[in-house]
Order: C-alpha cells, then structure tokens, then sequence
C-alpha cells in the first residue's frame, strides 16, 4: 500500500476481514467481508492483477489443519474467485523451500499450494519464494525480531552459491517486486527466488 502511494498507473483495491490503517497519501479502495463473501469482492473491485499475500504461522492457525485452510485453502478460493471474475494474471507470495514432498510441514503446505494454482487456468501466474521478510511487525515475535538483525550479515557472510536463494528481503522491495510485475504481459509461469527477484527490481529501475 505505502508503495502504490503517488503512482497513477497502479489503481489499488484491497480486499479483507477487517479495515486497515492506510499510509499517509493512499488513494484505494478498501472491500471489507468475510471470506465466504470475498468472491464477490473480488468481483466488484474489476481488477487486471490478483495479489495475494495471505499467510499466517501454525502456532498463530492454532493447529496444522487451521494454518492448511489458510495457507492453502483460502490461496486457492481466492484464485478461484479471481479467474470467476475474469482476472488473469495472479502474484502470489510464497516462501524459499517451498515443496510439496518437503518433512518441514510448512513447507509441503506452501509446495502444495503452488501446484494447486499452477493447475488453474491463469495467462500468467507469477510465485514469489521469498526468505526472512525484514521490516516492522505488528506483533512481536522475539527470535524473529533477531533474525531480522542479524539477517543482513548472513546474506553477505554465509548465504552465497546455492544458497543465495535464502537471502532476506525488505517488505518494500517485495513490493516494488510485486508493483513491477504487475505490469508484465508474457504469458505462463514463473518462479521467482531472491536472485531473480533482484533482476526486476533491476529491470524496472530501481
């Protein structure tokens, strides 16, 4: 939302349980219902781009059949909607791992909702896996908030090779992230990890 702030090529309609605050200069609207009603809403905002950031933590779910419903169920209702409305180009975010075959459950769960959104007919389909998401929290979460500290020194001292992938990233160049790819008209499925991440923010200048 702060990232969308003073640019006229994006028109941001946000869709949720619950109003949220908006950053100073915000021009957007905000669609407010339950989730049994968001299909509607989705609907109604008439958008080009479908973003879907949804995600919670299992001890947050309260149970691994509540963070499933989430993580998954509600992605793919979601992206169902979306293409009931005609939308045809989907950005989800992810997570780095992410695989279904995967022992972390977590992992299989975000894996596993990557392959059920792969399946639906989208022109476009773009996933983003990113690692640590740095910047502020609206609740704390102490060991996070020290893996966010010492985060940028491991993507320069240890993260390399293979392991790139792993890399940190601020909230608002995942934004920027997600803002640039939004423009983008060529058709099919991409993933996108830190360091292809990277190159769009590169690509579009930033």
């Amino acid at each position: 939302m702060s990232e969308a702030v003073g640019r006229e090529d994006v028109r941001l309609v946000a869709v949720a349980r619950r109003e949220a605050p908006m950053p100073p200069g915000a021009r957007m609207e905000m669609l407010v219902g339950e989730p049994i009603d968001w299909p509607e809403l989705i609907a109604a905002a008439r958008a080009d781009v479908m973003v879907c950031a949804l995600g919670t933590t299992i001890n947050k779910a309260g149970s691994q059949e509540a963070f499933r419903a989430i993580d998954h169920d509600l992605v793919r209702f979601c992206a169902e909607a979306a293409l009931a409305a005609g939308i045809e180009h989907m950005i989800v975010v992810s997570s780095v791992g992410a695989e279904r075959a995967s022992r972390n459950f977590y992992l299989s769960v975000k894996g596993e909702m990557e392959q059920a959104l792969s399946r639906l007919d989208f022109r476009r389909l773009d996933i983003l896996q990113p690692g640590l998401l740095r910047g502020p929290r609206d609740e704390r979460r102490p060991l996070e908030a020290a893996a966010q500290i010492l985060a940028p020194l491991a993507d320069w001292t240890v993260l390399h090779g293979k392991y790139r992938r792993y890399r940190s990233i601020s909230a608002r160049k995942l934004a920027r992230v997600i803002l640039a790819l939004a423009q983008e008209k060529v058709r099919g499925r991409f993933v996108h990890d830190h360091d292809a991440m990277m190159r769009v923010l590169r690509r579009a200048g930033d």
